[in-house]
């Protein structure tokens, strides 16, 4: 990859001469300062407590509905057409709908980021209820297992790695969206980052954000498939 980007950023200087900026080596040297100064830490900062509490809220409300529509046959069949409708539509397609209503900061983030990742959830969480081996939910019956021991004892054990593969993939949405919705409206984090550097004219800086960027997301992923793999 490295390869790929030298040659290309060198082939590409020939004729724009700016792209000699976004080449490795001046990368690296960026990246190296931004991380020795500090100054990216405070937009990284901002960025993963918007992921957070975004992440959080679609937990919140994408485990317990996948529940519901896991044990509830009717439900599913009422919801899943709206669901599916929704969940088609591009997060970014209610940015102004929800700013005109939420206003700019910090508000509208969260919505945006909690909107994009719920449905892996609710689809994960559903299928991992649909996964449990009914012989398991009789045994819990037979022995008077309250709803509370049920749930705790056998359900949440059963949908685990269901939950976390939905989690998975809703931190991957999530991160992604996040950078053009900080486009707007905010004066920290690591999409408003990239929109300062661009008018600093900052190029090099521009490209160590992005890999920044991809290395966080990076890091994210695996901390999620390490706890898969335990």
């Amino acid at each position: 990859m490295l390869v790929f980007w030298q040659l290309g950023s060198h082939l590409l200087a020939t004729s724009i001469p700016v792209a000699g900026s976004l080449a490795p080596k001046p990368t690296l040297d960026s990246f190296i300062w931004l991380i020795s100064s500090g100054e990216i830490f405070p937009h990284l900062f901002a960025s993963l407590q918007r992921i957070a509490i975004g992440l959080g809220a679609a937990l919140l409300v994408g485990i317990p509905l996948g529940l519901a529509l896991g044990f509830s046959k009717r439900l599913e069949m009422w919801c899943t057409p709206s669901f599916q409708l929704l969940r088609m539509v591009s997060p970014l397609s209610w940015m102004p709908i929800i700013v005109m209503l939420l206003g700019v900061g910090n508000l509208p983030i969260y919505f945006l980021l909690a909107f994009a990742s719920v449905w892996s959830l609710i689809i994960s969480t559903s299928a991992g209820v649909k996964s449990i081996d009914p012989q398991w939910l009789l045994l819990a019956r037979s022995m008077s297992a309250s709803k509370r021991e049920t749930l705790c004892k056998i359900v949440v054990p059963a949908i685990t790695s269901h939950v976390l593969t939905g989690l998975r993939v809703s931190i991957g949405i999530a991160w992604v969206i996040l950078v053009p919705c900080e486009m707007l409206g905010v004066n920290e984090g690591l999409g408003y980052f990239i929109l300062d550097t661009r008018d600093r004219l900052a190029y090099s800086e521009l490209m160590a954000v992005v890999v920044v960027i991809g290395l966080i997301g990076w890091g994210l992923d695996s901390l999620i498939r390490l706890a898969m793999s335990k």
